[in-house]
C-alpha cells in the first residue's frame, strides 16, 4: 500500500546513479532523484515502511561508491506513468556525502598564460546504440545541445551512434569511448550479446555499460549478470541522465 510522501524540507534535484543496496545482495536499482535529506530509488523490491537500508551511489566511469544509510518512509506502487520506488530518508551523520553530491565545488580554471595544448582535458566520447530512429533523433538533439551549450569550452564530449550491436563493436575496435549507451532488443546483434563481447574483451572490458530498455526485470537481470554497470528502464528522460552527468563533472 502507498504511503503518503513526507513533507519535502530539501529541494530534489532528478538524479540517475546506480544503486545497490549493500545488506541486500543482488539488489541493484536506479535513483530517480535526491535531496539533502535522501532520495528515491526505482525498485520493484519488496521494502517495506521503517526498513532500514544501507545503499552504494555510483555513476560507471563518474562516480566512485558512496554508501549512505537510512531509512524507508515512502512506497510507490507502478501505475502506468511509473515505476515502483520507495523514498529513502538518509541518516543524519550520511547527509553531508549527499549534499557534497548535490553541490560539488567548481573547479577553478587554470591562467590562460600557463595553458598549454597538453592541459587541454581530453574529454568524453559516448556511443549510443539504438535502432529506433526517432529515440536517436531525439538523443542527438539533446546531446547536441548539451555540446553546444552548458560544455561549450570546458568538457570536450563526442557523441557517437550505432544501429546495432556489430557496428558497436567495430568503432569500439576503431577507438577509445568513455561510456556505452545501449537498447538490449536490436537486429544483427542485440545488447545482450554486445555487452558480453565488450565484458570478454581485455581492451574493452574497463568500459562503462549503461543499458536502457523497455525489458522487465528479466531483461534486467540478465543485463547485470553479464555485467552493465547501470539498467534504465524506456521511457527514460535522457535529459535527466544528462543533468546527471553534468552534476559529476561540475558543469555549470
Amino acid at each position: 500500500m502507498e504511503s503518503p510522501p513526507e513533507k519535502r524540507v530539501d529541494p530534489r534535484l532528478p538524479f540517475i546513479l546506480r544503486v545497490s543496496f549493500s545488506d541486500r545482495a543482488g539488489l541493484v536499482a536506479a535513483s530517480e532523484n535526491l535531496s539533502r535529506g535522501g532520495l528515491f530509488v526505482q525498485t520493484d523490491a519488496p521494502l517495506g515502511l521503517g526498513a532500514r537500508v544501507r545503499v552504494s551511489l555510483s555513476f560507471p566511469g563518474l562516480l566512485d561508491p558512496i554508501e549512505v544509510r537510512g531509512v524507508v518512509t515512502w512506497a510507490r506502487p507502478t501505475s502506468p506513468e511509473v515505476r515502483a520506488g520507495v523514498g529513502i530518508r538518509a541518516d543524519e551523520e550520511d547527509r553531508p556525502r549527499l549534499e557534497a553530491l548535490l553541490n560539488p565545488p567548481v573547479p577553478t580554471p587554470a591562467p590562460s598564460s600557463t595553458s598549454t595544448p597538453d592541459a587541454t582535458p581530453q574529454g568524453y566520447r559516448v556511443l549510443i546504440v539504438e535502432d529506433n530512429p526517432h529515440i536517436i533523433e531525439m538523443y542527438s538533439y539533446v546531446l547536441k545541445k548539451l555540446a553546444q551549450g552548458e560544455l561549450a569550452g570546458k568538457v570536450p564530449l563526442e557523441v557517437h551512434f550505432a544501429a546495432d550491436g556489430h557496428a558497436a563493436l567495430k568503432q569500439l575496435h576503431e577507438g577509445r569511448f568513455s561510456l556505452v549507451m545501449t537498447d538490449l532488443y536490436m537486429p544483427v546483434m542485440d545488447g545482450f550479446q554486445l555487452v558480453e563481447k565488450i565484458r570478454e574483451e581485455p581492451a574493452l572490458s574497463t568500459i562503462p555499460v549503461v543499458a536502457i530498455s523497455a525489458g522487465g526485470k528479466e531483461a534486467q537481470d540478465r543485463a547485470l549478470e553479464l555485467g552493465v554497470d547501470l539498467y534504465l528502464r524506456k521511457p527514460v528522460k535522457f535529459v535527466e541522465v544528462l543533468e546527471t552527468v553534468k552534476q559529476l563533472l561540475h558543469i555549470r
